[in-house]
């Protein structure tokens, strides 16, 4: 359980009414560090330890729609105890709201949906057993819970957006789970590999769609769909070092002294070996707990350009 239940629970559906009209700019997702930021310091029981910080990265992830929002409401109102925490809660989510702009109708909907949740009379006799029921037995209110996979989002975030995006159809991409883990390592592994000039091309999506396609004997549709998921993944603020420990140790060696090959396979789409590739790669060797002499190796394997020295 988090250090500061009512202190997540508010954050949380501050971040939710913030994704109210579907989108947050990172000066948005400023604002809302700041403004829980704030509340942390004004009321000491409202403050958040760094590990409730990088938990709720998983909200600031995707849109929260309104079925999970409501269930956040709902743990939000069964946390407040005093209509002291009330009015915090419901003037915290007044001050995101109305901060230095006009209400859309997305966002006045929503802090009406709240302010109504929150308002409600729930000082009634049977209102508090059950409140007090649910919470000695952690019972949570139904609705969609992405921190079901809280532990994916921590230590594989491709891993977590393609279950975000397939959902129960995970299973439908006809590889054992513990090979889709490894998958989307990879597919973040390559992209990084992609992204090493600033700027992935069609030719790279589509080296990363063929080695998904050969490697793991997926379909194009759902080569693809992996693919774009890594990179886009690996535009935001992906942990390299965490998504290459991961893969290291979902691997075996001469899986990744193979994949080194499949590295440098998306680094030659466009026709040359840039510097910028070669050291990601290097990088990357390191990193997956492979010694130099592997990266040597890999590199020595590739085809001979006139006027290149290897």
């Amino acid at each position: 359980m988090a250090k500061h239940p009512l202190a997540m629970a508010l954050a949380k559906v501050i971040i939710a009414a913030a994704w109210a009209d579907g989108e947050l700019t990172l000066d948005e997702i400023n604002d809302l560090k700041r403004l829980l930021a704030e509340l942390g310091q004004t009321s000491g029981n409202l403050a958040l330890t760094a590990e409730e910080w990088a938990e709720l990265e998983i909200y600031l992830h995707s849109p929260v729609e309104a079925a999970e929002r409501a269930r956040l409401i709902a743990d939000l109102r069964d946390l407040i105890a005093t209509p002291t925490e009330r009015q915090i809660a419901i003037s915290a989510i007044d001050r995101l709201l109305a901060a230095d702009r006009v209400l859309t109708p997305a966002e006045r909907a929503v802090a009406q949906e709240i302010h109504a949740a929150l308002d409600h009379d729930n000082h009634s006799l049977l209102h508090q057993l059950g409140r007090a029921f649910r919470l000695a037995l952690g019972i949570r209110a139904r609705g969609p819970n992405r921190e079901d996979l809280l532990q994916e989002f921590l230590r594989n975030r491709i891993y977590y957006a393609l279950n975000m995006r397939l959902g129960i159809h995970i299973d439908e991409l006809g590889v054992d789970q513990r090979e889709v883990y490894a998958l989307a390592l990879a597919g973040g592994l390559l992209a990084h590999v992609a992204r090493a000039d600033k700027e992935v091309t069609p030719a790279e999506h589509d080296k990363i769609v063929a080695i998904l396609e050969e490697w793991w004997h997926l379909d194009h549709a759902r080569a693809t769909l992996v693919a774009e998921v890594a990179l886009a993944e690996s535009a935001a603020s992906l942990d390299f070092f965490r998504l290459a420990k991961e893969f290291a140790e979902s691997t075996s060696v001469e899986q990744r002294e193979r994949f080194l090959d499949a590295l440098f396979a998306v680094a030659l789409a466009d026709g040359e070996l840039s510097g910028a590739e070669s050291a990601e790669i290097s990088r990357i060797t390191a990193a997956i707990n492979l010694p130099h002499d592997r990266f040597v190796a890999a590199r020595m394997r590739l085809p001979r350009q006139p006027g290149k020295r290897l």
